[in-house]
């Protein structure tokens, strides 16, 4: 799957830009603030239907504007697809795949399989469960769009049981009943969901290790350990269990909402023990086992965005990097730089084609 094209209106930074692109690798060079973050975004948001680095999607207007466009021509399989993203002040997003509207987004999810590398990656380790359990769903909704369609259910169902137990506690009033027919859905839906990212993380934590082993040369021991409520207890038993304490703080406090990956090394939490150098690589060795797992399920390779690497790792690590990709199983890559000099002496080590735009 190659992305021939890009065209935007109005996106971010840019009254209007096209790109025809290299079908290997693309360096995107140029100074802070010139907009190279900003096409990598616009990439992304052909494939996920929303930015990677900005969730209010008026934001990604820009300013004084009312409205944008994100156009990408991709050559998937020999047939041509063209992706447009647009959204109005005030509208809901559009996202078309040949001139013809999603219902729902949801269904775009996995068609246009994407990986991108940032220094944003860090939130992974420092930030709360919440960014590793949206780590774990955006690999696993790329290739199973029924996982996709349970969690988005369950999550609509986690908000109806929150907004009850809330009207319980306005009304002082209870409804034993009703708050069981949430029980049930929240367990049919979250047990499905708890049992795929089980099942994920027993093939992907392997893959990971093998990454992180050929990009550290390291002898430490990492590991990832899944966390949930319902590795004990089955979910409905739970929600029965916490009644008392929902009410009180009008809040559903167990569930797979609450799920979390522990990132560990030496069987230490990385984010205290690992040293910055460590920490890369690990949030590096993540992403490529994401490409990895990706690449195994679909059978197309991933596109691959590696926003600012130089910043956060040094040269060596860098040409490492390249250099993994530079074989058959890695498709096309995009890499920002603020140096195009430095980019071109790293793209120059491997094999490959490749196209320099300086912004």
């Amino acid at each position: 799957m190659i992305l021939k094209s890009l065209s935007l209106v109005n996106y971010k930074n840019f009254e209007s830009k096209s790109l025809i692109f290299n079908d290997t690798i693309n360096c995107l060079v140029g100074n802070n603030g010139v907009g190279k973050t900003n096409i990598l975004d616009a990439i992304y948001h052909l494939s996920f239907g929303k930015s990677y680095f900005n969730p209010v999607a008026s934001q990604n207007i820009k300013h004084d504007q009312e409205f944008f466009v994100v156009n990408g021509e991709y050559d998937k399989e020999s047939k041509l697809e063209k992706i447009v993203v647009s959204l109005k002040r005030g509208q809901k997003k559009v996202i078309k795949r040949n001139g013809k509207s999603y219902t729902k987004f949801s269904d775009h999810i996995g068609f246009l399989p994407l990986v991108i590398i940032s220094p944003a990656d860090r939130d992974l380790i420092t930030e709360g469960s919440d960014t590793r359990r949206k780590f774990i769903d955006s690999v696993i909704s790329q290739s199973d769009k029924l996982y996709l369609d349970d969690l988005i259910k369950y999550n609509k169902i986690l908000a109806q049981r929150n907004s009850l137990l809330k009207y319980f506690a306005l009304n002082n009033t209870f409804n034993k009943d009703t708050l069981e027919v949430y029980n049930n859905q929240l367990t049919d839906y979250g047990t499905k969901v708890f049992n795929k990212r089980n099942a994920f993380l027993k093939t992907f934590i392997p893959i990971f290790k093998a990454r992180y082993q050929a990009i550290s040369n390291g002898n430490e021991i990492v590991n990832l350990v899944y966390k949930s409520d319902l590795f004990d207890t089955d979910l409905n038993t739970l929600l029965m269990q916490v009644i008392n304490k929902d009410k009180a703080i009008q809040y559903t406090s167990v569930g797979i909402h609450k799920d979390d990956l522990i990132f560990n090394i030496d069987n230490h939490p990385i984010k205290k023990f690992g040293s910055q150098g460590q920490q890369k690589s690990f949030l590096i060795a993540l992403k490529l086992a994401q490409f990895d797992f990706i690449k195994q399920q679909s059978g197309v390779n991933p596109i691959l965005l590696l926003d600012d690497i130089f910043d956060k790792l040094d040269e060596q690590r860098v040409t490492q990097l390249i250099k993994l990709v530079d074989d058959e199983n890695f498709g096309q890559l995009f890499i920002s730089d603020t140096h195009a000099e430095r980019t071109e002496n790293a793209v120059k080590q491997v094999h490959q084609s490749y196209e320099i735009f300086k912004l």
